[in-house]
């Protein structure tokens, strides 16, 4: 983005000085307003009021790339979503989700209450574009025109926020859901309002089971509670989707049990890793091998990080506190992933807890001993993993809950899911 040439064309507008501009512009990029709120924001600071921006010309939605500056665009609305966000230390509402037209769907985010709902059809005369994880966004200003469309906008797309949890993806907004709250937990966080009370569980329906977040913890929300769920924003925690209530979102207790999935879909572990991340996921497939920083290891009293040489990368010098964890290379033939066993798990495949463990490290002189023996035990054999998967640019790590011997061949498996893929 040149903000130069924005800085200069504004001072020029507002018979002001560029650098003041340009400085005033970046402030507000910092803080990722988009360009077109940000050069309104500048024109009312000076007292040039909203511009005379000419409307631009009309595209379709497949049409639009972050190259445009602004765009006028004929749509229907497919979701929408409410929240409050944090701008200069201001609590801002804005309105966001989905629009789309026969060519194409886009998100948006409304900087203001424009008064549409899903299903309506409108023309929406100078949108902002920006980029918006890695696809472009419009961004609806006090300088962006809203009308009903002459016209019904036909879309062969779902209007709506109802998803199924295995069709929650990061990202998502104004998404209505209807659960069973499996676990649920009270927790205080540090907010930036200081000290704030939060729910954090995890909900489930016949299709997938996913994390949330209460950020204001409702009385409805307990363990066992079916429950449609309105209005929330979806984004990613450890890799996963998680979902997230606001002050917006509504919680309506419902008449029937839902139907909640008693088994992880069982994946390849291409399939599973090329998801991006899973909250809960099996695969099956051969160690190749226990790496390092398994074993015995030390955690920091501090944040639970591993300690290396008595140094946290967060809190620096500390007294580590012993304990155990296994990192073994699974691979099924497709691809591989990092499994991670915790203490609880990581005894049951040691045959021993963590005094054991400190034991034979006493007796051996070697704390490589502990890492050695779960080495010879795990590695060439086939294990069946369940598990929470994250894919990060460091690869893909399946934190476990079970670890159990498989009971069938993981190279057949894949050879069977590689087939169903390019049939």
């Amino acid at each position: 983005m040149d903000v130069n040439s924005h800085a200069e064309e504004l001072a020029s507008d507002l018979g002001v000085d560029k650098e003041e501009v340009k400085a005033d512009l970046q402030n507000l990029l910092e803080y990722s307003v988009p360009i077109d709120e940000a050069k309104q924001s500048v024109r009312r600071k000076h007292g040039g009021g909203g511009g005379s921006t000419p409307t631009p010309d009309a595209v379709d939605v497949g049409e639009i790339t972050t190259d445009h500056d602004g765009v006028t665009v004929t749509v229907r609305v497919l979701t929408q979503g409410t929240r409050t966000i944090r701008y200069q230390g201001d609590d801002l509402t804005i309105r966001e989700g989905e629009i789309a037209d026969e060519t194409g769907v886009t998100s948006y985010t409304a900087w203001q209450d424009f008064g549409f709902e899903p299903g309506d059809s409108l023309t929406i005369g100078n949108a902002g574009v920006r980029e918006w994880e890695g696809e472009p966004e419009l961004n609806l200003n006090d300088s962006t025109t809203v009308a009903i469309a002459d016209e019904a906008v036909a879309v062969d797309r779902e209007v709506g926020g109802d998803r199924s949890l295995v069709d929650i993806a990061a990202g998502d907004r104004g998404r209505n859901v209807e659960v069973r709250v499996l676990e649920v937990d009270e927790k205080t966080i540090s907010g930036r309002d200081g000290e704030t009370e939060i729910l954090e569980g995890v909900l489930g329906d016949e299709t997938a089971k996913l994390p949330f977040t209460d950020w204001q913890p409702r009385s409805e929300i307990e363990v066992g509670a079916d429950l449609r769920i309105e209005d929330v924003y979806v984004r990613e925690f450890r890799g996963v989707p998680s979902i997230n209530l606001t002050e917006f979102s509504t919680v309506t207790p419902l008449p029937d049990p839902v139907e909640v999935a008693e088994d992880a879909p069982r994946l390849s572990v291409a399939d599973a890793v090329g998801s991006g991340g899973m909250f809960d996921v099996e695969v099956v497939g051969n160690v190749l091998e226990v790496r390092d920083g398994s074993g015995l290891i030390e955690r920091c009293p501090e944040c639970g990080r591993v300690v290396q040489n008595g140094q946290c990368r967060s809190h620096g010098d500390v007294d580590g506190e012993d304990d155990l964890r296994v990192k073994a290379i699974l691979d099924d033939g497709t691809d591989t992933v990092t499994v991670v066993l915790d203490d609880e798990l990581t005894a049951e495949v040691y045959g021993g807890g963590l005094d054991d463990a400190l034991a034979a490290a006493k007796d051996a002189m070697d704390k490589a001993v502990v890492a050695d023996d779960i080495a010879d035990s795990l590695v060439g054999r086939a294990y069946r993993v369940r598990g929470n998967l994250s894919v990060d640019d460091y690869g893909a790590t399946l934190d476990a809950v079970e670890f159990e011997l498989a009971d069938d061949d993981p190279a057949a498996h894949a050879r069977a899911a590689l087939a169903e893929v390019g049939e």
